[in-house]
């Protein structure tokens, strides 16, 4: 009984306490309550701050653009040693065409490849209207004067092509795809062998950031983002 007395007296100065500890804490009215939203705030800012210093926060942010990166280039060293052996090679494989039209974006000549790559698909149509107008895309694209892609050809076989365009024929492009098909074998083709984008992929390290070089001729494609030609077949 008199146990039971003693631990009835002991709660009792327990809650006791906890009374006088809550007024003491909650009892001080809306300033109190004002100080401790401030703090709480201050607190939380200060944790945000931490998690965006982590490393692990910016991997995370990262992971979802390079994403993309990353499945393009999953390419072994033995397959990029093979690009290096002829330039016909590298444009027969998938991730050659890929890394190699990367490696001229970073010249701002890949409208040279563009345009080999839509002559390869012109040569494949079958239907006669898709032949004219696939014929007058590569036209307005890569051809013509001020062309918003315009490659670099002489007068003599931009003339036959502007006359030849209104009844195009499968071979209506060959001579502009052979003439660029040999400017970028001889000179795009020799800087990719020797550019970082292709050392890297030989020597099975990971792919660096690509620097961007000024384009010599006198205008981007930027320029002429908001000139589309009538047939949207390679984009």
């Amino acid at each position: 009984m008199e146990t039971s007395l003693v631990f009835f007296s002991q709660l009792n100065m327990c809650e006791s306490k906890e009374k006088t500890f809550f007024k003491l804490i909650h009892g001080s009215g809306k300033e109190e309550t004002s100080k401790e939203a401030k703090l709480r705030a201050k607190e939380k800012r200060n944790r945000l701050s931490l998690l965006l210093q982590k490393p692990e926060f910016h991997e995370e942010t990262h992971s979802g653009r390079s994403g993309h990166l990353a499945k393009e280039t999953r390419i072994s060293p033995a397959e990029a040693v093979i690009w290096g052996e002829s330039f016909d090679k590298l444009l027969s494989h998938k991730g050659g065409l890929e890394t190699f039209t990367r490696f001229l974006k970073t010249e701002f000549s890949e409208e040279n490849i563009e345009f080999w790559v839509a002559c390869e698909d012109f040569k494949k149509s079958k239907d006669p209207q898709q032949i004219i107008l696939k014929a007058k895309a590569i036209y307005e694209k890569f051809i013509q004067n001020d062309a918003p892609q315009e490659v670099n050809l002489d007068f003599h076989t931009k003339e036959i092509i502007a006359k030849s365009i209104t009844k195009p024929t499968l071979h209506s492009f060959d001579a502009a795809q052979s003439r660029v098909y040999q400017l970028m074998e001889q000179d795009s083709y020799t800087r990719f062998l020797k550019s970082d984008i292709y050392l890297d992929l030989i020597e099975g390290r990971p792919q660096r950031p690509t620097n961007l070089r000024r384009r010599s001729r006198s205008f981007t494609y930027n320029e002429f983002q908001d000139v589309k030609s009538d047939v949207a077949i390679w984009l």
